[in-house]
């Protein structure tokens, strides 16, 4: 079954569900092979693996902690503490950037300001500690990317962080992807209802991706989202494969 087959019969599904809830009896829905509703008010939870991607290297954040040493130089050698900025003082190099890049490219990066103090400088980072991990947050937002998650984040949160929506965006028309423990969930959310209290800002955790507006991704989905308008609820989809 194609991925279009597949959700035209969960739309069609859900219309029942929603007919079947408005005569008092709700059936299970659902029968698209790898696509299910599933009937849940919120994303699961990850567990803290779900939250690391294998296989990528790990991008730092704010608070992390990083040693940074520079061969043959020990004097050099340094454990930093990434502020709330995304950044750290180095000595000679001054503020280096690291939040939203991995130890290797922080490890250019001080290299490079180190150039007109050290010959050839070769800089190893390592880190020591780790606070924050990251979402992504793309679409119809001012500044697509990745975003360091630091304590509490919800969808309205990473929104905002990441410039706020996009001229063109539709409030009520934002997916979150996120994966528990080997399953692929969807999220499909209204930015107006939100606003209005119609329900609770959903939480974000590290490796969620947050499409807004109109992108690749979101077509996937576009024959759900013609029946999101409906929902007083957000609405939650299990994908096994797309």
């Amino acid at each position: 079954m194609t991925i279009r087959s597949g959700l035209a019969a969960v739309s069609m599904c859900f219309a029942a569900l929603m007919l079947s809830a408005c005569a008092g009896k709700v059936k299970p829905i659902g029968g698209a092979p790898g696509l299910q509703v599933a009937q849940l008010s919120e994303l699961p939870r990850p567990s803290a693996g779900d939250r690391f991607v294998q296989g990528e290297p790990y991008t730092v954040g704010p608070f992390d902690t990083i040693e940074v040493d520079v061969y043959g130089v020990p004097d050099l050698k340094r454990t930093v503490a990434v502020d709330a900025s995304g950044t750290f003082s180095y000595p000679l190099a001054g503020v280096v950037q690291a939040a939203g890049l991995t130890p290797r490219q922080i490890g250019d990066e001080v290299a490079k300001k180190l150039r007109p103090y050290v010959k050839e400088p070769q800089v190893t980072v390592n880190v020591t500690q780790m606070v924050s991990q990251n979402l992504t947050v793309d679409g119809q937002v001012a500044r697509p990317g990745n975003y360091p998650v630091v304590g509490r984040q919800t969808l309205m949160r990473a929104i905002a962080v990441a410039g706020g929506t996009g001229e063109y965006a539709r409030l009520d028309d934002v997916v979150v992807f996120r994966t528990v423990q080997g399953q692929r969930y969807v999220g499909i959310y209204n930015l107006g209802a939100i606003r209005r209290g119609a329900y609770a800002d959903p939480e974000l955790f590290a490796n969620d991706i947050v499409i807004v507006g109109d992108s690749p991704e979101r077509r996937r989905f576009q024959d759900i989202l013609q029946i999101v308008p409906l929902l007083t609820t957000p609405l939650v989809v299990a994908v096994q494969s797309l």
